[in-house]
């Protein structure tokens, strides 16, 4: 995200924090709907002298789904491949041109660790075409991304593709140690007699299978109850997290509706049906969803599974190249890249306020985290406290704010959701008219990610 990541840690107490964040409350009950588009004047370029120009030409991803529907049978590569392949039809660049590709993802399948590399292979890209993947939670495609212009920025490529996957559906469930190193041993013995031996060590407890972590490995704590504290700590009540949620899932149907989402590309799944758009929009009810239980700290939690994001199958990709080399081509970019780390940082470093701002494009892991944030940036106590600056970062204004939806509602495959922020901000901004956009991402171990994305010139 921006400011805060979660998990927390040496927060002061949440009932000091309550006090001091509970006198003004985030509704977005009156901000359902989004705003009419942006006309807005033209600024400053954020080009520098002598620093190659990177932008995006164009980006594509599979439909978002639930996990354990329709993608439940495939594997990652199969879902990444499916990226790449749309990627390749919708900007016919030829695949001899591409230098490098870069693919984030954060659960691996041990049998493609190196996803990216075995996506590629199966997309017809030659095997002299190099391919690495990067894990860094949530920001993990992001990351692909900010690798993929450093590579550019530093003359060493000129077009790379940049995405990322999760396959939820299917994640990889070990044997217990115990069990593993018997097992392991015994492939080593070499007579009956050790076999026999490390045989009569076995145990029924050895059996019980290890699942995927879904907690952090340094402290301990869920995602999600790293979220209910960080909403209790800033006072945002279930009401407030159960509006927003429901505003995301309203603008999401909205835009899946008026044809907005045009960087989702139909995914034939092989023996089945083809997929052409996301499957976990749901607008519901505020009542509806006040029926539901906590999720994580029970029984006095807020987070529930209506203002969580949801377990998504999934993949992205975009096309990334050196100006120069985009035009010459013949393409027509969609926008610049400025990345770097945190919203404040990157506001600071482009000369930018958050006033200068046409599109932001938040990732929503939480309702809660969202409007935390929302408060922190609002503080000057916490801006003077925590951060080391004098005055506040400033309040996105909700009308700029996610406008097609966001990870609440259109789903959230951990290693491909930066692709998609940053194809939102890019199509918002051509959309809206407006000339920058602002994408920033949360991720586990306290982590956070943030970039410019300046509209490029009609």
């Amino acid at each position: 995200m921006t400011i805060l990541t979660y998990p927390f840690k040496n927060l002061p107490t949440a009932s000091k924090w309550a006090l001091r964040f509970s006198i003004r409350p985030l509704s977005c009950s009156s901000q359902l709907r989004a705003a009419p588009a942006v006309q807005t004047k033209t600024k400053k370029t954020l080009a520098k002298p002598n620093i190659r120009n990177v932008v995006v030409v164009d980006g594509v991803r599979t439909p978002f789904l639930l996990s354990g529907t329709s993608y439940k049978d495939l594997m990652p590569h199969d879902l990444a491949r499916a990226a790449l392949t749309g990627l390749l039809h919708r900007t016919s660049v030829p695949k001899e041109v591409v230098d490098y590709i870069i693919f984030g993802t954060v659960i691996q399948e041990v049998k493609t660790s190196n996803v990216a590399r075995e996506a590629a292979l199966g997309a017809g890209f030659s095997d002299k075409t190099p391919a690495h993947t990067v894990t860094m939670a949530c920001i993990s495609a992001n990351q692909a991304m900010t690798t993929g212009v450093g590579l550019i920025a530093s003359g060493q490529c000129d077009v790379i593709v940049a995405g990322g996957v999760e396959l939820m559906s299917d994640v990889p469930i070990r044997h217990s140690r115990k069990m593993r190193k018997l097992m392991l041993d015994l492939n080593k013995a070499k007579s009956m007699g050790q076999r026999l031996s490390l045989i009569s060590k076995f145990r029924f407890n050895f059996l019980a299978p290890e699942l995927p972590a879904v907690s952090e490995f340094s402290t301990s704590e869920t995602m999600g109850h790293s979220a209910d504290r960080l909403a209790a700590a800033f006072a945002v009540s279930r009401l407030e997290q159960d509006e927003y949620a429901l505003r995301s899932h309203s603008l999401a149907k909205k835009a899946q509706d008026e044809g907005l989402l045009s960087d989702v590309v139909p995914f034939k799944v092989p023996g089945k049906d083809t997929v052409t758009k996301d499957n976990g929009i749901r607008p519901s009810s505020l009542e509806q969803m006040a029926k539901l239980k906590p999720a994580f700290i029970k029984p006095y939690g807020t987070v529930t599974a209506a203002n969580s994001s949801f377990l998504t199958d999934g993949a992205s990709a975009m096309l990334i190249m050196a100006e120069e080399k985009a035009l010459a081509m013949g393409y027509k970019p969609k926008a610049y890249l400025r990345p770097t780390y945190a919203t404040p940082k990157v506001l600071e470093k482009a000369g930018l306020t958050m006033n200068d701002i046409d599109a932001f494009e938040f990732h929503e892991a939480f309702s809660g985290q969202i409007l935390a944030n929302f408060k922190a940036m609002d503080s000057d106590w916490f801006a003077e406290n925590y951060m080391g600056r004098k005055t506040k970062v400033g309040l996105p204004p909700l009308e700029k704010f996610n406008n097609w939806g966001g990870s609440l509602s259109l789903g959230h495959p951990f290693g491909a959701t930066g692709c998609r922020l940053v194809m939102a901000a890019a199509n918002r901004l051509r959309k809206e008219g407006g000339q920058y956009g602002l994408v920033a991402a949360c991720a586990a171990g306290g982590q956070g990610h943030a970039m410019i994305v300046e509209a490029y010139p009609k």
